[in-house]
């Protein structure tokens, strides 16, 4: 291959996710922008933002079906699939577009490419080839961003019979009567939650014994019980095999009977790209999965070839690819200021029904790993808003190094989890201990936050103040004098510093 048939740049970005959050740094770079599929990646075509688009939708229908408990009276009269699949997309499809046009056509200096890049190994005066469907470009510096896709398992029947996975499920034509779900991970349940919140009869067929492996013990078994009573579960065996039948319906064969459906999905598990981009030939070190070995400044051992995201981790978590791509830019623009990716506190959420959060370990890793710990947990229905909402099944839990007084975990089950779970996440990711987050600062009262304080609270075993905050501390005595924060009788106003 000659000089002149390769076309250089001085970066070349693969994946339009993440790696398309080029700062203004790059400014003058000339940069090679590579797509193979929907312009903006998984997170807003097929992942996080359509998905949770979806599930509120489906929050609110559960929501009017179980309202008696509130002593009022509403029903869910059914939902219109298509009204809320072209509402999500009808404001996603453009943003997208959108942003394939900038890139093509509004970006100084940057070609965008369509189709699959492959490593070539070549590497012509420093800079790194890769073959763009017969297209050689190259560059000194390659950010591999390309992101992971769905699998399947080796059901027999399952090829011939066609299913759906997380990138077509919210596409459907119509909503499927019965919906079969095979897997239990974060897309099984979410997307389980989302069609039986609508109206779908639903069965989840998982070949573990539980949901949601590797989170918290309790967790899991908290939302495997309260899921359970929306959803038929089938836990503990992979189905056996499954068939198109006459009638059109689609038969699940399982250990613990035959399954009926009118659609499939599989949800079990997601495998990074980097087959599609032969990183072998590049001579990237890799996990037996594919997963791409990077150190803290997304560094690959190839020097000049960076990689973020699903490529190189197995969290994916969009928040995470986004932090890790702001490294990357920064360490390839200067190289004598490095920076390092902290995944010290990585946070992550389910948003099925219940809702789930969690951060750093769990209660089994911390005793597997012979820490000190004591570990925090008050459910909702201990606090006053969790009084208000007449909940029985939430909690939080928190784990804290017994000696330092470090928080290690943070586990929420219950409404606004992924909000709830924020506090442990800065006290972990800034090092600040349970102590500290527990006392030196105010929690709303009677707000839901203060399930976490007394999470926090009952960790470190705090009998004067355990009870500090929760549905059951109401002090009578007067406010003092000096202390007035709000308006007082002889001022014409109400005293709003204390409760009634």
């Amino acid at each position: 291959m000659s000089e002149r048939d390769v076309e250089t740049y001085d970066l070349i970005i693969v994946g339009s996710g993440s790696g398309n959050s080029i700062p203004d740094h790059l400014r003058g770079w000339r940069v090679a922008l590579v797509e193979r599929s929907t312009f903006g990646g998984t997170c807003l075509n097929v992942g996080c933002i359509p998905s949770k688009m979806f599930v509120l939708p489906a929050d609110k229908a559960l929501e009017a079906s179980h309202s008696e408990k509130l002593g009022i009276r509403t029903t869910f009269e059914g939902a219109d699939w298509g009204a809320i699949r072209d509402r999500v997309f009808g404001r996603i499809d453009p943003i997208s577009a959108g942003g394939r046009d900038y890139r093509a056509n509004g970006t100084p200096d940057l070609t965008l490419i369509e189709g699959t890049a492959r490593l070539t190994g070549e590497v012509v005066d420093g800079a790194h080839v890769l073959d763009v469907d017969g297209r050689s470009i190259a560059a000194r510096h390659v950010l591999l961003a390309a992101g992971a896709r769905p699998t399947s398992p080796p059901i027999p029947g399952l090829d011939e019979v066609g299913f759906h996975t997380s990138d077509t499920i919210m596409r459907l034509e119509s909503q499927p009567e019965h919906l079969g779900i095979i897997g239990g991970g974060f897309i099984a349940v979410e997307m389980g939650h989302v069609f039986a919140g609508l109206g779908s009869r639903v069965t989840v067929l998982n070949r573990s014994d539980t949901l949601l492996r590797g989170f918290d013990d309790d967790i899991r078994r908290r939302f495997v019980e309260v899921f359970g009573e929306r959803v038929d579960l089938r836990l503990g065996h992979v189905p056996e095999s499954v068939v198109r039948r006459d009638d059109g319906g689609i038969a699940i064969e399982h250990p613990d009977g035959e399954v009926v459906v009118d659609e499939v999905l599989v949800a079990t598990g997601r495998r990074p790209n980097t087959d599609l981009l032969d990183v072998a030939a590049a001579g990237i070190e890799c996990d037996d999965d594919g997963t791409v070995h990077v150190d803290d400044t997304m560094a690959t051992n190839v020097a000049g070839i960076w990689a973020i995201g699903d490529l190189t981790n197995s969290y994916q978590l969009k928040h995470l690819a986004n932090a890790e791509a702001k490294i990357a830019f920064w360490n390839i623009t200067h190289p004598d200021d490095i920076r390092h990716q902290s995944y010290a506190a990585v946070p992550g959420a389910v948003f099925s029904n219940p809702q789930v959060a969690t951060v750093g370990l769990t209660e089994a890793e911390a005793r597997a790993a012979g820490l000190p710990i004591r570990v925090g947990r008050r459910d909702y229905s201990g606090t006053a808003y969790g009084w208000a909402l007449v909940d029985e099944t939430s909690f939080a839990k928190v784990i804290v190094h017994a000696d330092t007084g470090m928080i290690l975990g943070g586990h929420v089950l219950g409404p606004q989890a992924a909000t709830l779970i924020q506090p442990i996440v800065q006290a972990m990711q800034l090092g600040t201990t349970a102590a500290c987050v527990a006392h030196d600062v105010f929690y709303i009262h009677p707000a839901l936050t203060e399930v976490v304080e007394n999470a926090l609270l009952e960790a470190l075993d705090d009998e004067a103040g355990g009870d500090q905050g929760s549905a059951d501390d109401v002090d009578p005595s007067p406010p003092d004098d000096e202390a007035r924060p709000g308006l007082d009788e002889e001022a014409g106003g109400a005293i709003t510093g204390r409760e009634p």
